[in-house]
């Protein structure tokens, strides 16, 4: 059989149902990608996170490519051999860490703060910056991005692309797409050399919509991704500065995008925007915010978790174990939630370990926070089976 595939299973008013297949399992969609930035998910041992049953794993590019180094990887097997991992991977190109070194994260790019000193210049030829570990000076290009991806060996990889910032005017947003769209022609190119080093025929290749928050531009990008040999699509770039814009943005990006590729949603993660997102036709997402939210204390809960309880400690899918107020709380996280830190833990106990600095406690809250996730998309994929959607919505979003 040829790697990857994709297969649509059933398509809804709430959602599709389908399954990539790839050389190292099946992935069932729609589903959520968790972050292994540097080949790990940090506190969290790969068996864990397979027991969990966890369908894959993303790695990044840049931080890969600057250590270990994509040759270190590729003798180990690749990377899921590399991390002991043995399901499927999918890899990013890079184009996000560009972003970031020029204009930070995406909150922080919204609020306008300065660029990194290790950002030199983004020209036709690729992305020119500073090494953060040892200040020597790269050019990621897209010919280097997928030779690195491809020598990571990951089933699906990603085209090099820029991110465009959300501030930026209408002509620059253009310019920065015309320059994605050239990027992705020559990541195609390379892609399909027969005489690439790490040429890994089980790959699949994903082109990525830019075009901001415009209408016209988001078009353009669609009639671009259509036309070119893609496995699947991407949707990147600035989806706005809120959910209601994010909403859309993405009606821009999706309407008329060819649909039978698999549709990837980058860098999103939050309950409500899932949601939205699958029910728009999204198949799969990534984002940091779970194991991030983990490591610093946060546990994601249901809405009869917060509902009832006091504001000034809950928000609307995360409570935050360091609040004083857990501290005499002998309740789990969730008295419902079968996973390892729910049935051993209590609230009590893990605002201790996080008030005691212990490593324990963002190890426990990050694996609680992925059988989170991974139950909460198991069932959606059941609701949208069962098209008892509305149910599923309710019981993970409340009103």
């Amino acid at each position: 059989m040829i790697f990857p595939k994709f297969e649509v299973k059933k398509t809804t008013s709430y959602g599709r149902l389908g399954t990539i297949l790839t050389a190292h399992g099946k992935i069932s969609t729609p589903s959520f990608f968790f972050c292994s930035t540097k080949a790990t998910i940090k506190g969290v041992d790969t068996w864990i996170i397979e027991k969990l049953n966890t369908p894959v794993l993303l790695a990044n590019t840049y931080h890969l490519m600057l250590h270990p180094g994509a040759d270190v990887v590729a003798d180990a097997g690749g990377v899921g051999s590399f991390m002991g991992w043995n399901g499927p991977t999918y890899t990013d190109s890079g184009g996000y860490q560009i972003f970031s070194l020029g204009y930070g994260c995406v909150s922080q790019e919204i609020k306008g703060s300065p660029r990194s000193k290790r950002y030199l210049k983004i020209s036709e030829a690729g992305a020119e910056f500073l090494s953060y570990r040892d200040g020597s000076k790269w050019c990621l290009t897209p010919e280097l991005s997928i030779h690195v991806q491809q020598a990571l060996g990951a089933d699906c990889i990603f085209t090099l692309d820029e991110c465009t910032p959300y501030h930026i005017s209408y002509e620059h947003t253009r310019a920065s797409m015309e320059q994605s769209h050239r990027w992705a022609q020559r990541s195609l190119t390379a892609f399909l050399k027969e005489d690439s080093v790490y040429k890994k025929t089980h790959q699949g290749l994903y082109g990525i919509s830019q075009g901001g928050i415009y209408p016209e531009l988001r078009r353009v990008s669609v009639d671009f991704l259509n036309s070119m040999p893609f496995f699947g699509h991407g949707i990147g770039g600035s989806l706005g500065k809120t959910s209601v814009e994010m909403r859309e943005v993405l009606d821009m990006a999706l309407e008329k995008l060819c649909s039978d590729r698999p549709i990837h949603l980058l860098g999103i993660g939050k309950i409500e925007d899932i949601f939205d997102g699958i029910a728009k036709g999204i198949d799969t997402f990534d984002c940091v915010i779970p194991t991030r939210l983990g490591r610093h204390g946060g546990a994601l809960i249901r809405p009869n978790y917060w509902s009832d309880a006091k504001e000034d400690y809950h928000s609307r899918s995360s409570i935050n174990l360091l609040k004083s107020c857990f501290k005499n709380d002998h309740r789990p996280i969730d008295e419902l939630c079968s996973c390892p830190t729910c049935l051993r833990y209590t609230r009590a106990y893990l605002h201790h370990l996080i008030k005691s600095k212990e490593i324990t406690a963002g190890s426990a809250l990050t694996i609680h926070n992925i059988f989170f996730m991974n139950t909460m998309m198991e069932e959606i994929r059941r609701g949208i089976d069962l098209n008892i959607m509305p149910e599923v919505r309710s019981k993970w979003l409340g009103r």
